[in-house]
């Protein structure tokens, strides 16, 4: 494995089949966290999150410079795990700050990244059409985002109640 962007809904274990595929390489890890503890369940779930990792596991929080951080990560670690690409999507738009330039430098991050990586993201686009303007721009965004990434990497693939479907 080279790149991967696993994609899923809420709950699908996703995130889970990442953290596995990337503990199959040896070596140190490196998981970067987009995720922002702004109430106490998200600290708690972020807790839990850093619990479920094993010694092997180093991780930087990084809510904005994505692609900075996978190549501060690659220098350190082995293999690397960026959870979530729509976390850190929304962290880009509530921050109103412009999606094509961090979206490009991630692309070329992906693309120089000399150690494996595995990218987590939702799949918003399987449900209703949200009923406000954000949250329709968001789902949008990140259809595109999502478009964008798996024409990136190497393999992508879609989980649904645990099980993973290789699409690319």
């Amino acid at each position: 494995m080279r790149s991967l962007l696993v994609l899923g809904g809420a709950r699908s274990g996703k995130s889970r089949h990442a953290q596995a595929r990337i503990e199959s390489q040896p070596g140190r890890l490196s998981y970067i966290a987009t995720g922002q503890a702004f109430d106490g369940e998200m600290t708690e779930r972020i807790a839990r999150h850093r619990e479920d990792r094993g010694p092997r596991w180093t991780t930087l929080e990084e809510p904005l410079d994505l692609a900075g951080a996978i190549d501060r990560a690659a220098r350190e670690a082995d293999a690397v795990l960026v959870d979530c690409l729509t976390l850190w999507l929304s962290n880009l738009m509530l921050a109103d700050l412009p999606l094509d330039g961090p979206i490009t430098a991630l692309q070329e991050a992906i693309r120089r990244c000399p150690v494996p990586l595995a990218l987590v993201s939702n799949e918003v686009g399987l449900s209703i059409v949200p009923e406000n303007a954000l949250a329709r721009r968001f789902r949008d965004e990140a259809g595109r985002l999502n478009q964008t990434i798996a024409a990136t990497v190497d393999e992508v693939e879609f989980v649904a109640a645990g099980l993973p479907l290789k699409l690319k």
